[in-house]
């Protein structure tokens, strides 16, 4: 529960500080008090919007403090373990507003950040402003609104993790289709140049290979004269022979002539050994210059033919088997890509299967729910004179408007008398059942809630007498299992009240100063009412500002709960 509220300098309130009860507290006063700084003072410690004209008139800032009490096993605490902040079971949130505009947050004197406080805020506090009736009848609400009262949290994780998974299966999916559409656009040109190339049958370094075996075959009549006139000069006069013959002679000297003779003999053997092997390689290189007629043409137009090709590829001839070997590889994807694709397409089944599952028990549920919200709704109508009326939630399913959320549409209709069609209730109810129908909607929603204070800005709006009166004891209800705020100008609400809160304004002098306009101004205050204050203000309510004995006689009747 809300224990106690601490505000300075917001507004017009310069220093306020209020402890709370349990139950149902009433916060009644004059139109234009300030009951609304009231409730944006403690919207501010909860994380809403801050602005600098928030600031008191002459204060450099103001702060506001909001002070709770709560069970141990309140979610709140795990948020709060989970940013390591560390309590004692009590929660205190502050927020100090500059009038600079920037604004400080805190959690237990821990400075946190805007979204963390407005996140605890959210699980502590839920208000139901004089314009939040816009909302119910916004039809893109109703679906998160029946969701929260049949509790469908847990299904809604589960779904919205099946719907990523089936969106993440069908993207890839896409995007590997896309990718053999490419190829197949590309597959004929792919297959044309393939077998051109097969046909080709570029080599490695064929070009440079074959370049020079033409230029060797250009020459070859004159490289062969030059090689058969080296092989003749080795060979002449017997030269070869000579010393062959020699070499044996010095070889049979005598044993004591062998380090005379041994440089020699080695010198000699080396000279015949060269002059063999450059005679075999003489040979070797006159048989390569013997060349067929047609060979230099063949040559040629091989070359001719794979610089064509390199032209028309636009690349280098040395390059033409690479390009063979990436179209071969190019179109052999695509028969991998084909069977990936299926395996692809199987994921998208597998999750969509799971999604379509998911949606199907969610929108199951969400029926169910609707029908229960309805029983619990009609219960409320009958007090709030509306006995003859119908709300009905309407759930219905589209497949192809699946969502994060499933692929269910909820409406809320009603119908206001027997025989009547059914519609929304913006189109259908009048401006005064239109109240009671969202009254009898944010009372069984608000019991629904998780968070331990609701309060309600001037939810009596447009009603009075009895009506009026059931509306506090709906409040009244609810106020045995939370703690129930209402700001309220109706007497038959505050009757019913635990407690009692007056909001006025009021005129005071400014310290200091000597000039008669400036040195007065106007603040916000607000005080618990004890039992008699609490008939007086009561009895101000049913008659205005001459408070008679019959209107005292009134609100004591009301206050006993007396018909």
């Amino acid at each position: 529960m809300l224990a106690a509220l601490s505000i300075q300098n917001i507004v017009l309130i310069e220093q306020l500080d209020l402890d709370f009860t349990a139950g149902l507290t009433a916060l009644t006063g004059e139109t234009g008090a300030g009951k609304s700084i009231l409730l944006d003072s403690f919207g501010l410690a909860l994380g809403a919007r801050g602005d600098a004209g928030l600031v008191r008139q002459g204060a450099s800032k103001g702060q506001v403090s909001a002070l709770f009490e709560l069970p141990a096993d309140h979610g709140v605490f795990a948020l709060l373990a989970e940013h390591e902040i560390e309590t004692d079971g009590q929660l205190v949130l502050r927020r100090v507003q500059n009038d600079d505009g920037r604004t400080r947050s805190f959690v237990n004197d821990v400075p946190v950040s805007l979204a963390l406080l407005r996140q605890l805020g959210n699980l502590l506090v839920e208000i139901h402003g004089q314009h939040d009736d816009r909302a119910l009848l916004e039809l893109s609400t109703h679906r998160t609104l029946l969701d929260a009262h049949g509790e469908h949290g847990p299904q809604l994780k589960e779904i919205a993790l099946s719907f990523e998974a089936m969106k993440v299966a069908q993207l890839e999916l896409d995007a590997h289709q896309a990718g053999i559409e490419k190829i197949r656009e590309r597959a004929g040109y792919l297959s044309h140049v393939l077998e051109e190339l097969r046909a080709l049958d570029p080599q490695p370094n064929e070009e440079q290979e074959l370049a020079g075996h033409r230029q060797v075959m250009m020459s070859a009549e004159k490289i062969a004269k030059d090689l058969n006139a080296a092989e003749k000069a080795l060979s002449e006069r017997g030269g070869l022979k000579g010393l062959a013959s020699i070499l044996r002679k010095l070889e049979r000297q005598p044993a004591g002539t062998r380090d005379l003779l041994d440089p020699v003999t080695d010198g000699l053997e080396k000279v015949l050994m060269e002059v063999n092997e450059t005679r075999s390689v003489i040979h070797n290189a006159l048989s390569k210059c013997r060349f067929a007629p047609r060979d230099l043409d063949q040559a040629e137009e091989r070359l001719f033919a794979l610089r064509e090709a390199a032209r028309k590829y636009k690349i280098p001839v040395v390059t033409l088997p690479d390009l063979f070997e990436k179209v071969e590889h190019e179109l052999a994807a695509l028969d991998a890509n084909e069977e990936q694709l299926a395996a692809l397409q199987e994921a998208v089944d597998v999750t969509s299967k799971d999604y379509r599952k998911r949606a199907r028990a969610l929108g199951r549920a969400r029926v169910k729910a609707g029908a229960a919200l309805d029983t619990a709704v009609m219960r409320e109508l009958a007090p709030l004179k509306l006995e003859k009326a119908k709300f009905i939630t309407t759930v219905t399913s589209d497949e192809e408007k699946a969502g994060v959320s499933g692929y269910d549409q909820v409406v809320f209709h009603v119908k206001t008398n027997p025989g009547a069609k059914s519609g929304p209730m913006l189109q259908v109810a009048s401006g005064g059942e239109l109240s009671r129908f969202i009254l009898a909607l944010k009372v069984v929603l608000a019991a629904k809630g998780a968070a331990p204070v609701l309060i309600f800005d001037e939810i009596d709006k447009g009603v009075g007498g009895a009506t009026a009166s059931a509306i506090g004891q709906r409040l009244s209800r609810l106020a045995q299992n939370m703690q129930v705020f209402t700001v309220t100008h109706a007497p038959q609400i505050a009757a019913l009240a635990d407690g009692h809160l007056h909001i006025s304004k009021d005129t005071t002098k400014i310290k200091g100063s000597t000039k008669p306009q400036a040195s007065e101004q106007t603040i916000t205050m607000v005080r618990p009412l004890d039992m008699d204050e609490r008939r007086e203000e009561i009895a101000r309510m049913l008659a205005g500002r001459r408070i008679t004995k019959e209107a005292r006689a009134a609100a004591d009747r009301l206050m006993r709960n007396e018909p």
